[in-house]
């Protein structure tokens, strides 16, 4: 593995274990070189994912490009960075387990707004303005009252106007 600080080609792996989830291997590394550690993470890769853009263009599946996308989303909020981990696997398992060796930029928008409204609903909204290009407060308004517990309540019949 090179080293991603001098760009030595060899490293020595100091420690190896499993993810949490069992989903790849983490292994710690040393450069003999410049002597920086670092992280990799080895996973099983079923075929080549394609993601289909709207406009057409093909590009492969970019792991970390999701898992940057959904971390952006939860930025100062209290969701741990094993959880965003475990949402991406899943994420990647469901693209995997599809069968399908190009998924839709919609489709693949569809499963991490799914994922996010389970995870943390003020992630869901952010990802949401952007994935589906909000442009004024009523968008926003709009996707709240259409969540669980987002439509307003009805405050019932009006009080009777008695003194006693």
């Amino acid at each position: 593995m090179r080293c991603p600080f001098c760009m030595n080609p060899d490293s020595q792996v100091k420690d190896s274990r499993p993810t949490e989830d069992g989903s790849a291997i983490r292994r710690r590394r040393q450069c003999p070189a410049c002597a920086a550690r670092f992280t990799t993470f080895e996973r099983v890769q079923l075929r080549e994912l394609q993601i289909v853009k709207k406009s057409g263009d093909k590009q492969p599946f970019d792991r970390e490009k999701l898992a940057s996308s959904i971390s952006i989303a939860c930025r100062k909020r209290p969701v741990s960075e094993d959880k965003i981990e475990r949402l991406v696997s899943g994420i990647q398992r469901q693209l995997e387990a599809s069968g399908k060796g190009e998924i839709s930029a919609e489709d693949l928008g569809e499963l991490v707004m799914e994922g996010l409204h389970a995870l943390d609903e003020v992630a869901y909204v952010r990802f949401a303005s952007v994935y589906r290009e909000f442009r004024e407060a009523r968008d926003f308004e709009k996707l709240v009252t259409g969540m669980p517990g987002g439509e307003e309540e009805d405050p019932g019949p009006e009080p009777k106007d008695t003194l006693f």
